[in-house]
């Protein structure tokens, strides 16, 4: 979906704030606040952005920073980069493997995309009937130690920390048991992020049992992070992540734009606000 669509679609299914994260890319902001203004949805502009930490890939969510902050700019370029040689690599394996798809392909389910990266190719795999779904094409494909996997290029996450930190924006690990062992982001390696800044760790969300809600929000609690939640919507590609399935409670909310305010005028940058009609 375009970001324009994203927007209209989260009005649509009655929230009242939406955050556009898009995956090391800010190009999608400008469609997403004129959506946002249309409709009368509350708008946070953010990024998605590519990091590693402790062997392993981390997303970070970088809220209301500056996208012209040259440091930040020439560091997801470098993501973008990798993720654009990433694509031909894993189409190359795929070739070996007697699957025959090409750029062509992964650009017509992917019209929209910025950053075109594996779910992309998931879906042209879909498509052409290799696969029943995008799960299908990860578990199967596209997955670490699946054939088709090419690792690619990840900024390192403290770097980055401090990046989306000085470009006047606010941090948030995003899913950080969802996806992976949840040791490395436990409570010692959050505690080390909060130290070079980290603002807060996405709680509530689809790949955390409740059990692990409940203790990602007390080690939240302990450490002062705004907890927040999020559907972490994908389009129809990627199901069981409808909009509004998890939401930030308000006092969260609140306290993560307490903190974007505070990033922007400490950073003495021009940093975008909540879009609010």
């Amino acid at each position: 979906m375009a970001p324009g669509e994203v927007v209209r679609a989260a009005a649509a299914a009655g929230l009242d704030v939406v955050g556009l994260t898009d995956h090391d890319t800010a190009a999608g902001w400008a469609a997403a606040e004129a959506a946002a203004l249309e409709t009368g949805i509350s708008l946070v502009r953010g990024l998605e952005i590519s990091t590693r930490f402790g062997g392993r890939g981390v997303h970070l969510l970088g809220y209301l920073v500056d996208p012209t902050y040259p440091p930040l700019v020439e560091a997801l370029g470098k993501i973008l980069d990798g993720r654009s040689s990433r694509v031909p690599a894993i189409l190359e394996r795929l070739r070996g493997l007697g699957i025959d798809i090409d750029i062509a392909d992964v650009r017509r389910v992917a019209p929209h995309a910025r950053a075109t990266g594996r779910p992309h190719i998931a879906d042209a795999l879909v498509e052409a009937g290799v696969v029943p779904d995008r799960a299908a094409a990860f578990r199967e494909l596209l997955n670490p130690g699946r054939p088709a996997y090419v690792q690619r290029y990840a900024a390192d996450l403290e770097d980055m920390i401090g990046l989306v930190t000085a470009a006047g924006g606010v941090a948030v690990i995003a899913h950080p048991w969802g996806r992976q062992d949840p040791s490395v982001l436990g409570e010692e390696g959050l505690a080390r992020l909060r130290q070079v800044g980290l603002a807060g760790v996405e709680v509530d969300h689809q790949d955390h049992s409740p059990a692990d809600r409940e203790r990602l929000r007390a080690i939240a609690r302990e450490l002062e992070l705004v907890a927040t939640g999020s559907s972490d919507f994908h389009g129809t590609g990627k199901v069981n992540h409808e909009l509004g399935c998890h939401t930030t409670e308000v006092e969260e909310f609140e306290r993560l734009i307490a903190l974007a305010d505070a990033a922007a005028a400490a950073s003495g940058r021009v940093t975008p606000h909540v879009v609010v009609e």
